[in-house]
Parts: C-alpha cells; sequence; structure tokens
C-alpha cells in the first residue's frame, strides 16, 4: 500500500493505542515493521492478523496482486520484525508456513472471511501466511503506556476489545433454517482459536497479578488487603467461567450455548476490570 496511505492509519493506530475507526473499526490490525530487503531501513506497514494461540498471524495477500507484498519480501530477507498490537510492543521471529500447515491456517482464515478467497482467485501465486511469534522473554513486550495506572487500564482495554470482538463474530456464526426457524452452528475453526486463545491470554494475565503484581502492592500499601483478597477470588470466578466457555469449544454443543457462555464471562469480566481500576489505578498514581 502507498505510504500516503498506510501513515494515517499508522498514526491512528498508535495515537489510540490499535483501536481504529472508519473502515477499521472492529479489525483485528497490527503495526508491522520489517527491515527493507534491498535498503536494510525500516518499513510499517498495518496489516490484518489471526490469533492462534502464543503466536499471530498474517496473510501475504496484497489483495490478490500477483506480486507478493514488499513487507512479505522483506521479512523473508529479514525475518526478525517488530510488531506493535496497540498494547504491547514486541520483537517477533517470522516464519512462513508451508504445505499442510499453511493450507490449514489459511482454510480457517477463508472460513472466517471468504474474502480471503476471493484474493486466492484473483492470482496464480500461493497466498503466503507468516507466523509471528515473540521473541520477549517472561513477558508479552514492552507495554505501551507511560506510568503503571495508565498500563492497568490499557491492558484491561485490550480484553474488553477482544470480548466485543468475538461476541460480534459469534452473532454472526449462526444461522436459521428459514423452513423450521430453527438455529444451527456455524461456529467455525478460527472463531473457536480466537475464543481459546482469549482464554489463555486471560488465564496468563491474572496469573501474573496473582504471582507477581498483587504481592507487590500488598508489601508496599498494607491497607490493599481487603481489595487484593477480593480480587484474588474474582480471579478463581472468572477462571471458572473460561473453563466453562472452554468446554463449549472443544465439545458439541449449540451455538447459543456459546454466546451464553461468552455473555456470562463479560459480564463478570466488566465488572471485575472495572473494580480493580478503581482500587489499584489511584494507588499506582498517587
Amino acid at each position: 500500500m502507498p505510504h500516503d496511505f498506510n501513515q494515517p492509519i499508522i498514526d491512528e493506530f498508535r495515537a489510540n493505542k490499535g483501536r481504529m475507526n472508519g473502515y477499521f473499526e472492529g479489525a483485528r490490525l497490527l503495526l508491522l515493521t520489517t527491515t527493507g530487503a534491498r535498503t536494510g531501513t525500516p518499513h510499517t506497514t498495518p496489516v490484518g492478523y489471526l490469533p492462534d494461540g502464543d503466536r499471530v498471524l498474517v496473510i501475504a495477500s496484497a489483495a490478490g496482486s500477483d506480486r507478493h507484498p514488499d513487507w512479505f519480501r522483506n521479512l523473508v530477507a529479514h525475518p526478525q520484525v517488530t510488531v506493535e498490537s496497540g498494547v504491547f510492543t514486541y520483537d517477533a521471529r517470522a516464519v512462513v508456513l508451508t504445505g499442510e500447515e499453511r493450507d490449514e491456517v489459511f482454510a480457517r482464515a477463508v472460513e472466517a472471511d471468504p474474502g480471503w478467497a476471493a484474493y486466492q482467485e484473483k492470482t496464480e501465486r500461493i497466498i503466503p501466511v507468516v507466523a509471528l511469534r515473540s521473541l520477549a522473554q517472561g513477558g508479552p513486550g514492552t507495554i505501551n503506556a507511560t506510568s503503571f495506572g495508565e498500563a492497568i487500564k490499557v491492558v484491561h482495554d485490550a480484553f474488553r476489545h477482544e470480548l466485543a470482538l468475538i461476541r460480534g463474530e459469534l452473532n454472526k456464526s449462526t444461522a436459521t433454517d428459514t423452513e423450521t426457524g430453527t438455529e444451527f452452528s456455524t461456529l467455525g475453526a478460527q472463531l473457536r482459536v480466537n475464543c481459546l486463545t482469549f482464554c489463555q491470554g486471560l488465564h496468563n494475565h491474572h496469573t501474573g497479578e496473582d504471582t507477581v503484581l498483587f504481592p507487590l502492592i500488598a508489601e508496599r500499601h498494607p491497607g490493599s488487603d481487603a481489595a487484593l483478597a477480593r480480587l484474588r477470588e474474582e480471579h478463581e470466578r472468572i477462571a471458572t467461567l473460561v473453563d466453562a466457555l472452554r468446554e463449549t469449544l472443544t465439545t458439541p454443543t449449540a451455538p447459543a450455548t456459546t454466546r451464553a457462555e461468552v455473555n456470562r464471562l463479560t459480564a463478570a469480566l466488566e465488572a471485575h476490570l472495572t473494580y480493580e481500576e478503581q482500587e489499584l489505578i489511584p494507588l499506582f498514581d498517587a
């Protein structure tokens, strides 16, 4: 994409920590910085991505062009890249998927968005799929925040945003038989991966709070014991809801059941995040 098209997107993405309006509102978007294959200079490009456990996937569609996008040629030459998620910035290793793994991932993407198939039909090249895995040690990368209080809010808002995306995807993933009025499931493989990736990310976040953040707060702010005890109890209740959601995703179930579990988790998590912000952010901002 031309630089004059990219730059306003990059600026808005960074200014709003990944939240976009207009055409890209509600899209999963990241900023990918690669090293020029010929020039050796950094180039930043907004690209869509797919969650995939402890990595993210990007597709070098170039809107069906017969030519690979520049960012793909760059990362083939220089596989170490920088990823900006809006919340975190981290270095990653780019691996071009091949064979059955590439085909399985691309099929998942097409199932979630037929536009990928339309791009493939426009070109004779096999559209590449690339996995980006963080190189950060002991954490997801650098949080894009200027204070600890802001960091808490930024991370919480990312969980809120992802849950909103999942709820929207769930609403689109069901249909109704026009003759019988019966709802049937079209819960795709990628949507299941999105949900399971969210569940794992939330588990990791709460584990980090329980083992690192909360003990630190307790040491520095003895009056916070009651609030921390409540937050730990809420972590346990949310973990139960996460397990229930995982169960619906790994066993045959009605789509309404999955939506109900996501809604239960959303309500509990929103109340938890709001309480945590009310209790903890003032401690860090003081």
